[in-house]
């Protein structure tokens, strides 16, 4: 049985070779950083309830993860009913709800457990894609995990960099 989680929309707009590039709209996200403890223990007492509304909010994809200030840092996405409705304030200070701006991003994908030699390899892949095609990146690579740790197979996880990208409408 396969996992069914909501997953963040976007728009592919152009695919090149390697490269997606991609139009998100903004999105609820929590986010926290390994400052104050394990970033995603953090993250998941908020959805499970540890906010002001004791309400369990439903696990979405992907989970975002990037370096920021010399730590580590976490998103989730939140279910889209929060882009209508306001998300509970957390209980811990640490946690941060937000709605990200929209944007256009470069995206490489890669399969199996993420790991830093992983990431590495992949960003240094989408930075090179950025510069054969002649892209702007506009942001530091993040990384994009869409699976629980119990998955095995089929595991999809990817680097994304925001870009400057001029649409031609």
């Amino acid at each position: 049985m396969g996992q069914r989680y909501e997953s963040q929309p976007y728009e592919v707009l152009q695919s090149m070779d390697d490269l997606e590039i991609r139009y998100y709209p903004p999105a609820m996200m929590a986010k926290t950083n390994a400052n104050t403890g394990n970033p995603f223990s953090t993250l998941f007492r908020y959805i499970s309830g540890s906010n002001q509304n004791r309400e369990k909010i439903e696990m979405t994809t992907p989970v975002y993860m990037y370096p920021e200030d010399g730590t580590s840092a976490m998103e989730f996405v939140l279910p889209k009913k929060y882009m209508e409705k306001d998300a509970p304030a957390p209980s811990e200070s640490n946690v941060e709800i937000y709605q990200s701006e929209p944007g256009y991003f470069a995206a490489v994908s890669y399969g199996g457990y993420s790991n830093a030699s992983k990431v590495k390899i992949h960003t240094d892949r989408l930075m090179g894609e950025i510069q054969k095609h002649k892209l702007k990146a506009i942001s530091n690579p993040v990384v994009l995990s869409y699976d629980s740790p119990y998955k095995v197979m089929n595991r999809r996880n990817e680097i994304l960099v925001e870009i400057s990208y001029a649409t031609t409408e």
